[in-house]
């Protein structure tokens, strides 16, 4: 599994995204990027941390930055989760596991003591020439879109 650092070149995506669109590195050539993984569409913490990024969607729009959430839930399950809690950041879907695998977040996981493969909640920032300027792992949801917006304003 790849280990993303900061500093080096952002691997490549392109995927499905919600309402029929796709969404790829090489499409947002020159933009800054946030692009957060969360284990699973409509889950209390995953709502949370797409609700709290589109609260702040506008002023991230304002810094030039554009912020994806990938998970690997099909298409039209990111279409119900968007629609029913009205997310302003675009979703995208990693059905296939390659954005996920290339970008290391595949991890095994233990909850009460079951051990399963499972995505890592983490975000990367992105800059407009595609190098990862910023790693968060194992994020915590609270507080986290904020000190994201910071680490955007600040390139």
């Amino acid at each position: 599994m790849p280990e993303i650092t900061e500093g080096q070149k952002a691997p490549a995506f392109d995927m499905a995204a919600d309402n029929g669109a796709r969404v790829s590195l090489a499409g947002l050539e020159g933009k800054t990027i946030v692009l957060y993984f969360y284990p699973k569409a409509d889950t209390p913490g995953c709502t949370t941390e797409s609700q709290d990024f589109s609260a702040l969607v506008d002023e991230f729009a304002a810094a030039g930055a554009v912020i994806i959430g990938v998970s690997r839930d099909p298409v039209k399950k990111l279409d119900r989760f968007k629609a029913k809690y009205d997310l302003k950041v675009v979703l995208a879907s990693d059905e296939p596991e390659e954005v996920t695998n290339a970008w290391g977040v595949w991890v095994q996981k233990k909850l009460y003591g079951r051990e399963y493969m499972g995505i890592e909640r983490a975000t990367f920032l992105v800059d407009g020439q595609g190098v990862v300027r910023r790693v968060w792992r194992k994020v915590s949801v609270k507080g986290h879109a904020a000190e994201v917006l910071a680490a955007v304003k600040s390139l």
